[in-house]
């Protein structure tokens, strides 16, 4: 299976803070892109947005909009989920990737991380999917897979999905027999049981997230 940095796309330069506002209008209007990474000597400083872009002064640069740049983005390590979400909470088809030491390496196509996604076992394959939520020092991802192989059961996907100083809420998508020796199980290991639910009922509920998202998660 294909890992997601596979996707990192430079089939455009990023603009350059002294880039005139004339021509990055040209390069959105020929493009389909909703925002575009700006970097000043290598250093990315935000992106600018195709519809900010068409209110300002043809003869300006970008360094002159600094203050209008938006300054999302996601690292080279982060989980398919992280990504989605950061597109998700921008309405942005484009996210720039940053690595460990802050250096532009890229960007994502949002088409592009569908595609993965669509790719992935949490996505690809038939299951059940179990929030559980425990206290933050109390946690383990391995006893959460070893609490899921115990009952038989398989696992297909597994992350953190929401985290605070005191708890966190663990997602782990598993094959639909065993559920419910899998849920007493986490009881018994004083997991606290957020939510359960089959595949498609869990999918939608992330498509009404965001209007936004559900037109690609449709295609």
């Amino acid at each position: 299976m294909r890992v997601l940095s596979e996707y990192i796309n430079n089939d455009f330069k990023p603009f350059s803070s002294g880039e005139t506002v004339a021509d990055i209008q040209d390069f959105f209007a020929d493009s389909t892109y909703s925002h575009f990474p700006v970097l000043e000597d290598g250093v990315y400083l935000g992106c600018i947005s195709a519809v900010d872009a068409e209110t300002f002064e043809t003869q300006k640069s970008a360094a002159d909009y600094r203050y209008a740049l938006e300054g999302f983005f996601v690292r080279t390590t982060m989980i398919w989920l992280d990504v989605l979400e950061v597109f998700a909470r921008n309405n942005a088809n484009v996210v720039p990737i940053l690595d460990e030491n802050n250096k532009y390496v890229g960007y994502y196509e949002i088409t592009d991380v569908i595609k993965f996604l669509n790719e992935t076992p949490f996505l690809k394959e038939t299951g059940g999917i179990i929030v559980v939520e425990k206290p933050t020092v109390d946690y383990s991802m391995s006893q959460i897979a070893q609490i899921v192989e115990s009952n038989n059961g398989k696992l297909l996907g597994i992350f953190v999905s929401e985290a605070g100083n005191d708890k966190v809420q663990v997602t782990v998508k598993i094959t639909l027999g065993g559920m419910n020796e899998i849920i007493q199980t986490f009881r018994r290991y004083n997991y606290e049981i957020i939510s359960e639910h089959h595949e498609d009922n869990y999918l939608n509920n992330l498509k009404e997230r965001s209007e936004y998202l559900d037109k690609y998660l449709n295609m």
